[in-house]
């Protein structure tokens, strides 16, 4: 084969080697159409992949993000509702307080408005101690146990924690998850600290004859369960105002979570129609090339037979 000159076998090389990484073009851009990805691997191009690992972690950490804020949304609600019941109950409570205070009630009058306010206490402590639908208690704080609990007295204690566990939600951005029931169901009363639960709890114990006066004690109930609507007020209003603060967050998510899509898009995802005239373009060449190798492999073949 000694017909093949220098020149000859330097042009065949690089024919080769044209040809040989124009299939491997052909092949991914055939895999790019194919998977809908432009880099399959770090190494096809580590700027552009290096973008990607950064936008998913930017996805995951907004996807946990966002998850917590539905979680809350969820929890600020169940919380406002179950004030909203406690709110509506503490006005029946009133409402039989001013029955007791203004009509003239006799013993029995007076131990059916007790018994009544005996069932509104314990609906109240049950509503004190709700779960959300995680099961989590929506008063108790930072606690996993019941928020309040009842001796055998039947008093009952706050036994969470003062402050509710803040929520990540967003970069730079936590929403406390409720109210700790001392700041629902406790308050001060000329200076003097109690409860609901002591207020409905001790005028139903006046009526059943625990008062000289009953009327005196039914008209000092009634500022009792006043102050305990404030409260309850003050509390809806609070996990209102972070309920319509969560959606906010969650909308705003929502678009961080298209940008970041877009973006990855843009980095990773393959151009369809610019591929395929990537691809027909390549294809030509590839041709191109192989009918000028056959060309010039036969002007030497017929050059070495003469």
């Amino acid at each position: 084969m000694g017909f093949i000159t220098n020149s000859t076998g330097s042009y065949f090389n690089r024919s080769l080697a044209q040809m040989a990484d124009l299939r491997a073009g052909i092949e991914r851009t055939r895999s790019q159409i194919a998977t809908g990805r432009k880099i399959e691997r770090g190494s096809d191009d580590p700027a552009a992949a290096a973008q990607l690992r950064s936008i998913a972690r930017r996805e995951a950490l907004a996807g946990v993000e966002g998850d917590n804020a539905a979680r809350l949304g969820q929890d600020l609600a169940a919380g406002a509702n179950e004030i909203e019941a406690v709110t509506a109950l503490l006005q029946r409570a009133r409402e039989l307080a001013l029955q007791a205070a203004n009509a003239p009630l006799g013993p029995d009058g007076r131990q059916a408005v007790a018994f009544e306010l005996e069932q509104l206490g314990q609906e109240l402590f049950t509503r004190a101690n709700a779960v959300s639908l995680t099961g989590e208690p929506l008063f108790a704080g930072q606690s996993s146990g019941a928020a309040f609990t009842r001796d055998a007295l039947g008093n009952v204690t706050y036994a969470g924690t003062p402050e509710s566990g803040a929520v990540p939600v967003a970069p730079g951005t936590e929403i406390f998850r409720g109210l700790p029931g001392s700041e629902v169901f406790e308050f001060n009363l000329n200076g003097t600290p109690t409860s609901a639960f002591a207020v409905l709890g001790g005028l139903a114990a006046a009526l059943q004859g625990g008062a000289a006066d009953p009327v005196a004690a039914a008209n000092a109930a009634i500022e009792g369960i006043d102050a305990a609507l404030d409260t309850t007020n003050r509390a809806v209003t609070i996990l209102g105002t972070r309920m319509a603060w969560t959606e906010q967050v969650e909308a705003q998510q929502g678009e961080r979570m298209i940008v970041l899509a877009e973006r990855r898009s843009r980095v990773g995802d393959t151009d369809i129609a610019d591929a395929i005239a990537r691809l027909q373009q390549t294809m030509t060449a590839l041709e191109a090339s192989q009918a000028a190798f056959a060309r010039v492999s036969s002007l030497t073949l017929f050059d070495a037979l003469r």
